[in-house]
């Protein structure tokens, strides 16, 4: 439910589809991906019967790669697979400009592909990682993708966070309780009444699970490159994007222009 809040607070930054992912020990993944917006959808209570848990994530579908204007329900995120080291579902915001190429190169080596969304490299690169740890895994597999990536990773034991180094796209790290809470806008931490804590840093992933909440940076720095349409286009006036407030930022260019 506290998924659904989030995704209803971010429905200005996706309109075609929206999914969410839940996780418990008895039961596993739970999975439900629907078309349209996230109030027609995720308000039915026998469909959140079907999400229980006390992990999820979740996402809403604005496409940028993958198949424009005809999305199928393959593409729509979070995406979910299973692995040696146990399930790991994935949402994105960004473009990985290097994700065709990667692609080509997994299909080479056998890999399948079940969607057209470069998100879908990642949990191949992922799955190909051999490491023990699961951040150790995440980062070596986002190490060879180039280009905006935030990320939210869902696995049996830990919400796993990523930003890439150059910054382009927002995330921000939020606590609920004992709780901690990743987004891409401060808005939906608001919707849930959950205190905004920071940015998840450039080059950062945040691991939080039963130990607490654990950061380390694993790629070389890189410029800052925020996208400017986050403040002229896809974030919600009343957010914090990039540590400034998006309606400020709006009427600081009005001045200007």
């Amino acid at each position: 439910q506290l998924a659904f809040f989030g995704l209803f607070a971010l429905q200005h930054r996706g309109q075609e589809a929206a999914g969410i992912v839940s996780y418990t020990p008895d039961e596993g993944f739970s999975a439900v991906r629907r078309f349209g917006y996230v109030r027609d959808n995720f308000t039915s209570a026998s469909l959140m019967e079907s999400l229980p848990g006390d992990l999820a994530i979740g996402h809403v579908r604005y496409s940028t790669a993958g198949s424009k204007g005809s999305t199928q329900l393959r593409d729509v995120q979070p995406l979910f697979a299973e692995f040696q080291m146990g399930g790991c579902a994935v949402a994105h915001n960004g473009n990985l400009t290097n994700a065709l190429a990667l692609r080509d190169e997994l299909i080479s080596r056998g890999s399948i592909f079940q969607s057209t969304s470069d998100t879908e490299v990642i949990l191949h690169l992922y799955a190909r990682s051999h490491r023990e740890r699961v951040e150790d895994a995440i980062a070596a597999s986002l190490y060879k993708v180039m280009g905006a990536f935030s990320l939210v990773f869902l696995t049996p034991d830990a919400l796993v966070a990523a930003r890439d180094p150059w910054g382009f796209r927002p995330l921000v790290l939020g606590r609920l309780g004992g709780a901690a809470v990743v987004a891409s806008e401060t808005c939906a931490l608001d919707l849930i009444d959950a205190e905004y804590v920071r940015e998840v840093e450039p080059g950062e992933v945040l691991v939080a699970d039963a130990h607490g909440v654990r950061s380390f940076k694993p790629f070389p720095p890189e410029p800052t490159a925020h996208c400017v349409f986050e403040h002229v286009y896809f974030a919600r006036p009343d957010s914090l994007v990039f540590g400034r407030n998006v309606l400020e930022s709006r009427l600081r260019l009005g001045r200007q222009l």
